[in-house]
């Protein structure tokens, strides 16, 4: 479950049953800290732009390449951010289906001794 499910619950919980936010924590298993926690991450929108048609230009590449081309832009970002925001974004490198070499079936003979296949 993920802090923001989490916090949603709570509040859920505080509205049905109009009870306050230390009860709901109790009632709802969570800790206090996560309910009212903040986060102080810079948003990822121009990462997260520039990721999308990065990998619209060019589908085979995957995140780390991706990151690469990135560093050599200019643009200091981590690897980690880099690959979190390419897989929060549903990229993903385009699977190819595999193609098969069409071969022509020859009924097996049958065996005609003891031993033999």
């Amino acid at each position: 479950m993920t802090p923001e499910q989490r916090r949603t619950a709570v509040t859920s919980a505080m509205k049905s049953a109009g009870i306050s936010e230390r009860q709901a924590c109790r009632f709802t298993g969570f800790a206090r800290s996560s309910q009212r926690y903040t986060t102080r991450r810079p948003s990822d929108t121009a990462l997260r732009e520039r990721l999308h048609t990065l990998a619209i230009l060019r589908p085979q590449w995957g995140y780390r390449s991706l990151y690469r081309l990135l560093r050599r832009e200019g643009l200091t970002v981590n690897r980690k951010r880099v690959q979190r925001v390419y897989r929060d974004a549903g990229l993903s490198v385009r699977r190819r289906p595999r193609k098969r070499v069409a071969v022509e079936r020859v009924p097996r003979s049958m065996p005609v001794g003891v031993n033999i296949r």
